[in-house]
């Protein structure tokens, strides 16, 4: 009898802490007081402590700004303040841009990061630093500094080759003016020589969202503002070493977000920077991303901006995004329980009028340990600019638009 009387006590217990799980939360906060100075491009993960870390870049400009650098500030479990921010890197005479963060299965932080070396987002050289000593107060102590090489081979030439033609034929069926018509020859003509030139394919690679693990396989998404396409850099040694996938081309596909999916397929999720319609393009790959399709539309809207989509533990897939084709006024967390056939769970995070000035984007996306999600994203109205983390749940989503 008392084991019985137990065992419903407990039962009870347990379906008291799912049904609090359960419970839609939603709480935000910025991590630093608006300001002037451009702060943008952040990035967020999780210690192994529980305590969140943030990254992004800071100046007064971008790749144009000399006195660009990355910061960082974190978030202590159980705490609604963030720690005063404090300097990750800054190359002295340079913008240091575009940072992601990486925590390793052996609990070390990663900062990857572009130094543009003459103010050309063509000129970005990609950094790496490794700290073990990073979870106390105050900016990591790096153990490991350098640059990382990215060097595409005959792969590179041959997946420019069969594209061209593609892009030519895509081209050729738009009702463009002769002047856009004239841009876009000049463009692809200019990629073809690129890929050619040695110099200007080994640069001008960024990072924009969190890496990838797939078993022992780590896949960083990279992308080229001059070629306007992406690829993948690929380590099998816990980033001892990297070498690159075939690269990802559409119709001006950047920024790309990989997720796997239950059949050991990977898909990228990458920003429009091509001609309407404009949404997240799509690329697919069966080989543990070593090759890739040609990069598609999907049916999620994308202004030319960053979005981030991540998998969840039970297979769902989450959106953070621009929900528009035209404007960053809009931020909305969209989740698809299909792999990303559909997505019929939709929430807004942020939402202003398009004419209102302001600005919400390149958002950074984790599930922590919990099961709950987190963002950061970059936050500007009337009064400034600023970095802003908001926490929530699968069930507050799901409590929005179906």
């Amino acid at each position: 009898m008392f084991t019985t009387v137990l065992r419903m006590l407990l039962g009870l217990v347990c379906l008291g802490t799912v049904l609090a799980a359960e419970k839609p939360i939603l709480r935000s906060e910025l991590i630093f007081a608006q300001e002037n100075w451009h702060n943008h491009a952040s990035c967020v993960v999780e210690a192994p402590n529980g305590d969140l870390f943030a990254t992004w870049f800071h100046g007064s400009g971008e790749r144009k700004a000399d006195d660009v650098r990355v910061e960082g500030a974190r978030l202590r479990r159980g705490r609604n303040a963030w720690s005063p921010r404090f300097t990750l890197a800054d190359t002295p005479g340079y913008p240091d841009c575009n940072p992601l963060l990486h925590v390793d299965d052996r609990g070390r932080l990663w900062l990857i990061h572009t130094t543009i070396l003459a103010n050309l987002w063509e000129s970005a050289l990609l950094k790496s630093y490794v700290s073990s000593d990073w979870r106390r107060d105050g900016p990591p102590k790096w153990e490991r500094t350098e640059v990382l090489h990215i060097t595409p081979g005959t792969e590179f030439d041959t997946g420019v080759s069969n594209a061209l033609p593609r892009l030519q034929q895509l081209a050729a069926g738009q009702n463009w003016s002769e002047q856009t018509r004239r841009e876009v020859d000049d463009f692809l003509n200019a990629m073809r020589e690129h890929t050619a030139d040695k110099l200007y394919r080994r640069l001008g690679w960024m990072g924009r969202s969190h890496l990838t693990v797939i078993g022992d396989r780590w896949l960083l998404p990279l992308y080229h503002d001059g070629f306007s396409f992406c690829l993948v850099a690929i380590s099998d040694d816990r980033g001892a070493s990297w070498r690159t996938s075939a690269p990802l081309i559409g119709a001006g596909n950047i920024q790309a977000a990989i997720v796997p999916r239950k059949d050991g397929s990977l898909v990228a999720f990458m920003r429009d920077n091509g001609p309407p319609p404009k949404r997240l393009q799509v690329a697919e790959s069966r080989d543990r991303g070593e090759t890739w399709t040609a990069g598609t539309d999907s049916e999620i809207p994308n202004p030319g901006s960053g979005a981030e989509v991540i998998a969840l533990r039970d297979g769902t897939l989450a959106f953070i995004g621009n929900d528009t084709e035209k404007g960053r006024h809009s931020l909305a967390l969209w989740l698809s329980d299909d792999e990303g056939r559909t997505w019929p769970h939709r929430r807004h995070l942020e939402s202003s009028p398009a004419d209102s000035g302001a600005s919400y984007g390149y958002p950074s996306l984790l599930q922590s340990r919990d099961g709950s999600l987190h963002a950061t994203y970059s936050f500007h109205e009337k009064q400034g600019g600023a970095i802003k983390h908001a926490h929530f749940n699968v069930a507050w989503v799901k409590q929005g638009k179906q």
